[in-house]
């Protein structure tokens, strides 16, 4: 009900949001993630993982380590609209070389960051430093 609420609000420009975040008992499959989520996988109340696309439109799925006792690892919150925030940036390694922050589940954009090749539906452009 709250991301249906979500997204209504956004269709009215009342809530900014390239991701909202859904609960997957195991890791997503590149068919089942769809564009506009970051699906947490949880064991119990453990957070294991983090799956979303690539926003730079390479349809690469990108999975985060959420284990304190992994490096490299991430971390994720988020707020009453379920738009996450994840921290550290993420960094692309593949030929996409997207580079971003996701802030209340909006894509920005580090100097530099965004795909090196035109996507077919790359997340809106906006910056910040690094």
């Amino acid at each position: 009900m709250k991301q249906a609420m979500s997204r209504l609000l956004r269709r009215m420009g009342l809530l900014p949001f390239d991701f909202l975040t859904t609960r997957a008992p195991s890791l997503q499959d590149r068919t089942a993630l769809l564009p506009e989520t970051l699906a947490v996988v949880e064991s119990g109340n453990v957070k294991k993982w983090a799956c979303l696309r690539c926003p730079g439109g390479c349809g690469e799925v990108i999975t985060l380590s959420l284990n304190p006792n992994q490096r490299p690892r991430w971390g994720i919150s988020e707020d009453f609209w379920s738009r996450p925030t994840v921290h550290p940036s993420v960094h692309q390694t593949n030929e996409c070389g997207c580079h971003f922050w996701i802030k209340k589940g909006q894509v920005n954009w580090c100097r530099g960051g965004r795909p090196k090749r035109p996507a077919k539906d790359p997340v809106r452009d906006k910056r910040t430093p690094t």
